[in-house]
């Protein structure tokens, strides 16, 4: 029962504490650490990375994620400002890079920092499935998933110490917390939260990247893609951080129209050809 209480009485101040709201749902989220703590060890970070890598430049190629990058965020800021999120973006320093990498990745960092590498460009083939890759990785920055993220590590950190507080005089029980806690926590709790994140940054960045101008449908074809090159291995869905290939195709398909119709809004209503 003392458990109980101790565990209740820390989330109650969690819940306290938070303080963010995700723009694209209107909810309430974790935030232990503001934006302007944020943004500028996310901006060093980045430049350590560039100053560590080999940056592309001068290329088709690089001219190219600068290209969609910008179309991108202008179509970001074009929803953003339609939904009342006037001035959202006015901390963001927005820059595209593209790394000399086999990696098969491609990331945004808060505050607008992105990052292609050379290893996803084989596997996206097009600018269209480019434009996929970078929406999703932008709303991941726009919706303060990092943030939430480190904020929920801070809770997972923070009921372990809880736990072992409360069972302190309890050395089975104890024993017992301890030896579960790190599975079950993340599990049931850590990585469905990061599952949802992905499927939120699937469903709202095909919708800005059917706003910048590209056909949505080329997101799910670009999963297939995707799926093909990893060869059809992959973990278990409730064991891993993103949803399944087959899960997040199928969805990707369904989302495509409600994104076309979102775009329409914007007046677009055709795309650039896939190429």
């Amino acid at each position: 029962m003392k458990f109980n209480k101790v565990v209740v009485s820390f989330l109650i101040v969690v819940v306290i504490v938070s303080c963010a709201t995700n723009p694209f749902t209107g909810k309430k989220t974790m935030a232990f650490v503001g934006n302007d703590q944020l943004f500028p060890s996310a901006f060093a970070q980045y430049d350590q990375v560039l100053a560590e890598s080999k940056v592309v430049t001068g290329t088709s190629d690089a001219e190219m994620i600068k290209r969609v990058g910008e179309r991108i965020s202008v179509a970001a800021e074009r929803w953003l400002v339609a939904n009342g999120h006037h001035g959202y973006l006015d901390d963001y320093k927005w820059e595209y890079n593209l790394i000399e990498s086999e990696q098969v990745n491609a990331w945004c960092m808060p505050g607008g920092k992105i990052a292609f590498y050379t290893g996803i460009l084989p596997i996206a083939e097009n600018e269209t499935a480019i434009a996929a890759i970078m929406g999703h990785e932008v709303v991941h920055a726009l919706a303060n998933h990092g943030q939430q993220r480190m904020s929920a590590a801070y809770v997972q950190q923070g009921l372990a110490v809880v736990g072992n507080v409360a069972l302190a005089n309890d050395e089975q029980s104890l024993g017992i917390f301890n030896q579960s806690f790190g599975i079950a926590s993340n599990v049931v709790g850590m990585l469905p939260f990061s599952r949802a994140h992905e499927t939120e940054a699937d469903k709202v960045g095909i919708i800005i990247m059917a706003i910048a101008g590209y056909n949505p449908d080329e997101a799910a074809e670009l999963w297939k893609r995707m799926e093909a090159n990893s060869g059809g291995q992959s973990t278990p869905e409730f064991l891993s951080s993103h949803p399944a290939n087959d899960t997040r195709i199928k969805n990707l398909q369904e989302m495509a129209p409600e994104a076309k119709a979102e775009a329409k809004k914007f007046g677009v209503t055709s795309f650039r050809p896939i190429n």
